[in-house]
């Protein structure tokens, strides 16, 4: 599952799971949203913006973790978020990838987290 409140963030995220033989299930555009889609979807894995309206990242990594503490949470920040970045890990997220997203990054950190797809 892809979170961020910039569609195109989704979109691009999104490409490099896909390019990566991964399949995203739902996305969402806000920490609430978020809630919602991972109860329903139940995804291997989650990319979750720190910064969005309604509820923030490291809120909605704390309600995830407390609905499945198996989540699997890795966070997308900008450079110089690393406080935030260190508030999201102790909430639960188990990783996190910097924007602009790098494609090997990226497929490297979600590959920690679930095994690549055959």
């Amino acid at each position: 599952m892809v979170v961020d409140d910039a569609a195109f963030m989704r979109m691009m995220l999104k490409n490099v799971l896909v390019e990566g033989g991964h399949e995203v299930v739902a996305e969402a555009a806000n920490g609430m949203e978020a809630v919602q889609q991972y109860e329903a979807h139940r995804p291997d894995l989650v990319t979750m913006d720190i910064t969005m309206p309604e509820m923030d990242g490291i809120q909605a990594v704390r309600a995830i973790v407390s609905i499945d503490a198996s989540a699997k949470v890795i966070m997308c920040s900008a450079m110089g978020q690393q406080q935030m970045v260190i508030e999201a890990i102790q909430a639960g997220a188990k990783g996190f990838i910097v924007k602009p997203f790098d494609k090997d990054k990226v497929l490297a950190e979600v590959g920690k987290l679930v095994p690549n797809p055959v």
